[in-house]
């Protein structure tokens, strides 16, 4: 089935300069960039993607901080087109909490934060954001992207992949 969803890359993957190698793993697992630009969302608009159900789930301090960190630095936010596009993105970036995702994933690889002190610290310097789950991709790439800054192309080797 092929998906489209949203990926941020965050702050500290941008201001760490992975951005290359963090996109660099989306195309050789053969899906597709089809928008990408720079942005600095202002707290307003971070808070339309990180909405109240994040204080309800995690604490308004956890959605405070995210929202003051968002829109920290400017972020790299990505669409990526592909079969089961959301599920094997998530699966490609790792779990949520550096110190628990596995070696070979984004943050297994590049963060280095125990889920303790990331809760502890209400940080979430964990370099990327993936939608996760289909509903939510539909309304957070709807919120990111305009329809025209959405691309559809062919790769060269789609044939043998799809």
């Amino acid at each position: 089935m092929m998906q489209k969803t949203l990926v941020l890359i965050k702050p500290d993957g941008l201001q760490r300069g992975l951005v290359g190698e963090i996109l660099k793993r989306f195309e050789q697992r053969g899906l597709k960039i089809v928008g990408m630009k720079m942005v600095r969302p202002d707290k307003e608009f971070a808070g339309r993607h990180y909405k109240e159900a994040i204080a309800q789930k995690h604490g308004e301090h956890v959605r405070n901080y995210l929202l003051d960190y968002i829109s920290s630095s400017p972020i790299i936010a990505v669409v990526i087109q592909g079969s089961s596009a959301i599920s094997v993105v998530r699966k490609i970036v790792g779990s949520t909490y550096p110190g628990e995702a596995d070696i070979g994933t984004i943050r297994g690889d590049f963060s280095h934060t125990s889920k303790e002190y990331a809760k502890k610290n209400n940080q979430g310097h964990n370099l990327i954001h993936a939608s996760e789950n289909e509903e939510d991709a539909k309304e957070e790439l709807a919120l990111w992207f305009s329809d025209d800054e959405i691309f559809d192309y062919k790769l060269s080797h789609e044939e043998h992949i799809y």
